[in-house]
């Protein structure tokens, strides 16, 4: 198994982070969406684009990751997957995702879509994505890498 990055690309706000650790470290990288966007062309950057059913992308990632992956979505559901799988998981604000964590974020989910259901728009949603959120990524990014070229 070899190091590589896989993206939950839709919604990402972090891709052009991605590629440029991924040229420093020479880690190859693959963009999953359901629509087509432009990717640099670049020998370590792949773009797959599936269907545009439901959960298609998160699907085809959860599919392939393994403990040789680093795997980047908001998705708490693909991310609990990936971690079933071995995979290390960072959210775009660069908090990890993990085994000891990942319940609560599932359980979380779960009341706030209940509480949404019932109260409609009057409840927010995450707080939005910050200067701070994009170093924070890059730092664990770097992190992650470093550690699974380790082993």
């Amino acid at each position: 198994m070899s190091l590589r990055i896989l993206v939950d690309a839709d919604a990402c706000p972090v891709k052009d982070e991605v590629y440029r650790v991924a040229w420093r470290t020479v880690v190859p990288v693959t963009l999953v969406s359901n629509a087509p966007f432009r990717v640099p062309d670049h020998p370590l950057i792949e773009r797959v684009v599936v269907s545009d059913g439901f959960d298609a992308a998160d699907d085809w990632i959860a599919e392939r990751a393994d403990a040789a992956s680093i795997v980047v979505t908001a998705d708490i559901l693909l991310a609990d997957r990936c971690l079933k799988a071995g995979a290390t998981v960072l959210a775009p604000t660069g908090k990890p995702f993990t085994t000891a964590s990942i319940g609560g974020a599932v359980a979380t989910r779960a009341i706030m879509a209940d509480l949404r259901a019932g109260l409609g728009e009057g409840i927010g949603g995450p707080k939005p994505f910050a200067k701070e959120d994009r170093s924070r990524f890059l730092s664990a990014l770097d992190a992650a890498i470093v550690r699974l070229k380790r082993v």
